[in-house]
């Protein structure tokens, strides 16, 4: 199980050096199927099902020549989404996951924490820079970001509208 909180993030914090290059894409939307490329060197498959704050979640590793294969065989009108992971420690112990997206996505800077229970996920109070909560939003879950006309939706986002 997944118990996870997303927000837009319009300013983004100090980035630590290091970070995590991934590149991920979705096989089918029901239930979520998503491989993921990081670093160019580990290779998952991830089951979700659910939607919001909490999510049922199975990951297991593959091989780099299972991986593209599936990448030859994406969801209809979808694409890889490219993207920077940095991991920012919080005040509460917690670490923050940030993405800043490349590709058709540029521009799209997100934040994810997972907690232990739905209470702790409830009491947690987001730092300053953390923008606008949209976990429960499904127009920014990353099935609806893989499709090809995401463009338009960051692009709405970076022009301050409310797509």
């Amino acid at each position: 199980m997944e118990i996870e909180r997303q927000f837009l993030v319009s300013a983004l914090p100090a980035l630590p050096k290091e970070y995590e290059t991934i590149r991920q894409g979705y096989v089918a939307f029901l239930p979520e199927i998503r491989i993921r490329e990081i670093n160019g060197a580990c290779y998952t498959l991830t089951v979700k099902r659910g939607a919001g704050l909490v999510r049922d979640e199975w990951e297991t590793e593959i091989s780099k020549e299972e991986f593209d294969s599936l990448v030859s065989r994406l969801y209809p009108e979808t694409c890889m989404i490219g993207k920077r992971r940095y991991r920012i420690p919080l005040a509460d112990e917690r670490v923050a996951e940030l993405h800043v997206h490349e590709g058709h996505l540029t521009g799209l800077n997100y934040v994810e924490v997972e907690f232990p229970t739905t209470e702790a996920a409830n009491a947690f109070r987001p730092p300053s820079w953390f923008g606008r909560e949209v976990t429960e939003n499904e127009r920014f879950s990353y099935t609806t970001l893989a499709q090809k006309k995401a463009a338009e939706v960051v692009k709405q986002i970076m022009q301050g509208g409310k797509p």
